[in-house]
């Protein structure tokens, strides 16, 4: 397994965009055979910084949903929407592998 973690620098001044953005990625991630653990939008603390995670069985799996979603309407629709919105300004991806007892 591996979780993709996204560190978000969004704009607080278009929050609800943001939540709207993330609330199409969800589906979407799923669609592909993911696991979307939510979008984390701040509450206390720092204003500009939003959370995301999301879980592919494999590096493999991961990098066939990339491929697809590229060109998936559902998926350019959600980045057309984005680019609407500039409800981001940057974002940072990284990948994990849990450890269980």
């Amino acid at each position: 397994m591996i979780t993709c973690h996204l560190r978000y620098i969004i704009d607080p001044d278009k929050l609800a965009e943001f939540e709207h953005y993330g609330r199409l990625w969800i589906p979407l991630v799923e669609k592909f055979g993911g696991t979307h653990h939510g979008y984390f939008l701040p509450s206390e603390g720092a204003s500009n910084v939003a959370l995301a995670s999301f879980s592919f069985d494999s590096l493999a799996a991961y990098e066939q949903y990339r491929i697809a979603a590229a060109t998936d309407k559902e998926c350019m629709a959600a980045m057309d929407y984005y680019r609407e919105t500039k409800c981001f300004l940057s974002y940072e991806r990284s990948f994990f592998r849990p450890v269980f007892r």
